[in-house]
């Protein structure tokens, strides 16, 4: 992408949230009046009770519970979830992402920046945050490239207050794409044939004859741009497309079976082996709507893996269905799912994280759930992409998975404040980006975080 281009794109993205700014403050402003009073019982662009009126009664031990990833939808659902029972948020980014909007919301009560997740100073500012705050539980909602150092820093963590969160050595089984797929076979779990490479003529050499499904290779690291290319190996003249992939000792890379089927992606908060939240959608790749779907198999699939492996935390495993029903894990990822946008209107998700009760039942999304999405990606949509039939149904039928009538300012300031700002600095800085992210509160960029 040339640098005219890159410009052309960013001014084009600026000018967009330009001209959805007064519609946005008029409706911003139209909630905050509406709520000052009192907490209505709001509908958002969907039914969700208000931050207050969720609250079914106070908690036994309220307590001071602090979310990281506070640039995300997904920790700005948790610390909705907690406030909502009765607990004090506090939350934590990097000073890269310090005009977040989530930080604006009636649910989080302070509000602090961080190093980035590859600093020596990582885990002692988080140490030294939850001493000032009176931290009892600490919730990363991880990025790919924080989930490594809050496992590290969780033992360091651990002398101030819980950490739910993977043990470093249970993460680097999960996170790992070889030995996640190889630990689920142990376990007689389904997975594709999967081998590891650290040297593209891995590739050129493996033996494809006799293989009834096509392959493709995927980077264990975390690569936001390679992992969204299927290319189905074999295929003739492969050999430059092989050796252009970054695959070396260092940074080794899956040749895995491609399975054609039914693609899903599910959360699950764990505890000692044991579910405590979990949702489940059908996937794609680039995931911006969400609709609970029960599948035993699945429900199956991890309920063993998770029992099996002993896991505490939070983690993301993704399936395929193929067209005889099995069900295959083609990875896990050790971090909090968007998929949990869905328990906006459950009143349980704070005692799932935070109390230990074997007994209580794992918590899911009501059957009155509704599905979330983001405004603007279906606004985009509707514009630029055909079906909009289906992107009417999904914003009828649906909620917004950022905006809440008694809890506004986080949707304007995303919109307004965050994703302009960071649109601002690509163009000051000339990083070219791939894609607007609402849902993570990002732009995507080749090697972005």
């Amino acid at each position: 992408m040339t640098r005219l281009t890159h410009s052309a794109r960013t001014l084009g993205a600026l000018g967009l949230l330009g001209l959805v700014l007064p519609a946005n403050a008029a409706l911003t402003t139209t909630a905050l009046v509406a709520s000052w009073p009192r907490r209505a019982r709001p509908t958002g662009l969907g039914p969700r009770p208000t931050l207050e009126g969720a609250r079914r009664s106070s908690p036994s031990r309220p307590r001071t519970v602090m979310v990281s990833g506070g640039k995300m939808t997904k920790a700005l659902a948790l610390c909705r979830a907690f406030h909502a029972a009765g607990h004090r948020v506090v939350l934590v980014e990097s000073a890269r992402y310090r005009f977040t909007g989530h930080r604006f919301s009636r649910s989080v009560d302070a509000f602090h920046t961080i190093p980035d997740a590859g600093s020596p100073d990582y885990a002692d500012a988080l140490e030294a945050i939850a001493r000032t705050e009176g931290v009892d539980v600490y919730v990363p909602v991880c990025s790919p490239a924080s989930s490594v150092a809050d496992a590290r820093a969780k033992k360091q963590l651990e002398q101030v207050c819980e950490v739910v969160h993977l043990d470093a050595d249970r993460l680097e089984l999960v996170d790992d794409k070889f030995r996640f797929a190889r630990a689920a076979a142990e376990a007689g779990l389904g997975v594709p044939d999967t081998h590891l490479v650290t040297d593209a003529q891995q590739v050129l050499d493996h033996d494809f004859s006799g293989a009834t499904r096509p392959y493709i290779l995927k980077s264990i690291a975390y690569d936001p741009v390679h992992r969204l290319d299927l290319t189905r190996l074999p295929f003739p003249g492969m050999e430059s497309f092989v050796r252009s992939l970054p695959i070396s000792e260092a940074n080794p890379w899956i040749l895995q079976e491609f399975v054609e089927g039914t693609e899903y992606c599910t959360h699950s908060t764990v505890r000692d082996g044991r579910l405590t939240v979990y949702c489940c959608c059908e996937s794609s790749a680039f995931q911006v709507n969400y609709d609970h779907v029960e599948h035993p198999g699945i429900r199956a699939w991890v309920d063993t893996f998770v029992g099996e492996a002993g896991l505490t935390g939070q983690v993301s495993l993704d399936f395929i269905v193929d067209g005889h029903d099995e069900v295959l894990a083609i990875e896990c990822n050790p971090r909090t799912h968007s998929a949990i946008t869905l328990l906006h209107d459950h009143p349980g998700v704070a005692a799932a994280y935070l109390e230990d009760d074997p007994d209580a039942e794992v918590v899911v999304p009501t059957a009155a759930s509704r599905p979330t999405y983001w405004t603007y990606h279906e606004a985009w949509r509707l514009l630029a992409e055909r079906g909009r039939r289906e992107r009417l149904r999904v914003l009828r039928e649906g909620t917004d998975a950022i905006f809440a009538w008694d809890d506004p300012l986080p949707f304007f300031v995303t919109h307004h404040v965050q994703v302009p700002w960071l649109l601002l600095r690509s163009l000051i800085e000339g990083r070219p980006w791939l894609r607007v992210d609402f849902n993570i509160g990002k732009l995507v960029e080749a090697g972005g975080d």
